[in-house]
């Protein structure tokens, strides 16, 4: 969602063996740039919500939020301001499948893995590498701090 230059974002870690799940996006904004999926959150649209449903449109996967990193606000490449709430999640069902015509690969890759990428292929790195130091850190929040978990 976008109002008056501000726009709401959702972004999910899926953790499996140790291993984190990125996606290569190919969309106007950031050609060709890992990301972790993640998309904007829809007018009216609970958060936890959000984030589950952006997974399973980018990915195939139906997932559990377990967790938060936090928010982040930064200016992202197209001059917005962005805050971005970031998850934790296991993988509940589904299967892997790129759906959207702006994914064009993805990848299963270990935390620590994503600091040795270049931030010219990473989509908002310094946001990016951010959260794969929380993760580096288990620097976990509880999602009670959100009102309620509406998938699952």
């Amino acid at each position: 969602m976008t109002q008056n230059g501000i726009v709401l974002v959702v972004s999910v870690s899926i953790i499996k063996d140790n291993k984190v799940l990125i996606i290569k996006e190919n969309k106007p904004t950031a050609p060709n740039k890992w990301n972790f999926p993640s998309g904007r959150i829809e007018h009216k649209e609970d958060i936890l919500y959000a984030a589950c449903r952006e997974v399973k449109e980018e990915t195939g996967f139906d997932v559990k939020l377990n967790g938060t990193t936090g928010i982040y606000n930064f200016i992202s490449s197209s001059n917005n301001q962005v805050f971005l709430f970031h998850f934790t999640a296991e993988i509940i069902g589904g299967s892997l499948r790129i759906v959207e015509d702006e994914i064009v690969d993805s990848k299963w890759i270990k935390v620590s893995e994503i600091m040795n990428l270049d931030n010219k292929e990473l989509r908002d790195a310094n946001v990016t590498k951010q959260i794969v130091l929380r993760l580096l850190n288990q620097e976990f929040h509880s999602l009670t701090v959100f009102n309620k978990q509406l998938c699952n």
